[in-house]
Formats: C-alpha cells, structure tokens, sequence
C-alpha cells in the first residue's frame, strides 16, 4: 500500500510543479488549488515535498525519469551566415546539415544545437524511419553555455576583440559570472560559470 500512496503523491507533486513553473510560481510551496490540486500551507502535505517537487529531470520521481535536454533549436533568417557564427566564432562543432534547412553542432555531452532556417520547417520532413513534424519561431531567444570560471576573462576578451558587443554582465548570489550577446540574428546568448542554479 505504501508503495502505491507514494506512487500517487508523486504523481500529483509531479503534475503541481508542471502546472506551477507554466504560471511562472514556485515549485514547492504556495500555490492554490488548480485543477484540482490543492498544495496546502508551506511545509506541510506536497508543498513541503521537496523530493517530490523537485522538477528537475535528474531528481524527478518519474519512473522512468527524463535523463536530460538533447536538442535546443534556434531559428535564424540567414543558415550560413549563422552556421559560421556558431563554428567560427563559438568554435562550436558542426555534425549534421543540408545547407539550405537545418544544421546541427555539438554543443558539449549529449547536447546539440540546431539551427533551422525560419519558415523552412512548415512542413512534415521525411526521415528514414519516420517523419518529422512541423516547427518553426519567432523572436529574439536566449541560450545559455556553460564555461569554467577561469575561462571568463578569456571568452569576454576574445568576444570584444571579434567587435561582438558585451550587453551586460552578472555576478549571482552563489557565486557564479555571466555575460550576454547577441547573434547575427538577436538571439541573445549567455556565457555562464558555475555557481548559477542549484545544479550548475
């Protein structure tokens, strides 16, 4: 019976923590009743749960659990003037693309980015084994890439030296740096150390 009433609360906290981060709340406590749920006061029932309302992927009580994010898209208006961004001057290292739709880079373990031509994707694309859906964006996104904290003055010098403006910079409360810049397309990007987030 346990073993079923700890499958259920971590299906509801699962389900709380979804519906909270989409409405931009806490994860873990002082939310109200939505859809249902009702967290209850700071401490007590799920919203004291912080094993169970973690959300995080590599402490999530999801059976089996998510193991990480693999692919992270950006859409920009010209592919090989923001391929050679990415290669050149991020010294990303391209794996896969067709010059015309898409191109992918590895972006560190496990990780890849792609960039995909804005509006080249409105369509189902073929694929040995399957078909991939439809997709495109809009706007100015935000990546972040990690670098040790040692490397910090080295990527900032380098950046200003290739004539890419430094937007702004950060000092976080658990001790880490970053600074953003922007893309041929706008898309802003961060260069990050360790001591951002609770995991990282």
């Amino acid at each position: 019976m346990r073993g079923e009433t700890w499958r259920g609360e971590a299906a509801l906290a699962s389900r709380k923590c979804v519906i909270n981060a989409a409405r931009g709340r806490p994860t873990d406590r002082g939310a109200p009743e939505i859809a249902g749920l009702s967290a209850g006061p700071p401490g007590r029932g799920l919203a004291g749960r912080a094993d169970l309302c973690s959300c995080g992927g590599m402490n999530s009580t999801v059976d089996p659990p998510i193991q990480g994010v693999l692919e992270t898209a950006l859409y920009v208006e010209d592919l090989a003037r923001a391929a050679a961004f990415y290669r050149e001057v991020l010294g990303l290292r391209p794996m896969a693309g067709d010059r015309t739709r898409f191109q992918a880079f590895d972006a560190g373990p496990r990780q890849v980015l792609l960039l995909f031509r804005r509006g080249g994707t409105l369509e189902p694309a073929a694929v040995p084994g399957g078909t991939i859906p439809p997709h495109d964006g809009s706007g100015q996104n935000h990546v972040g890439f990690a670098i040790p904290a040692d490397a910090y003055e080295a990527w900032r010098n380098r950046l200003l030296g290739l004539g890419i403006a430094i937007e702004s910079e950060a000092r976080w409360e658990r001790g880490g740096r970053s600074f953003y810049f922007r893309d041929p397309d706008g898309h802003l990007l961060e260069l990050i150390t360790p001591g951002i987030w609770e995991n990282y």
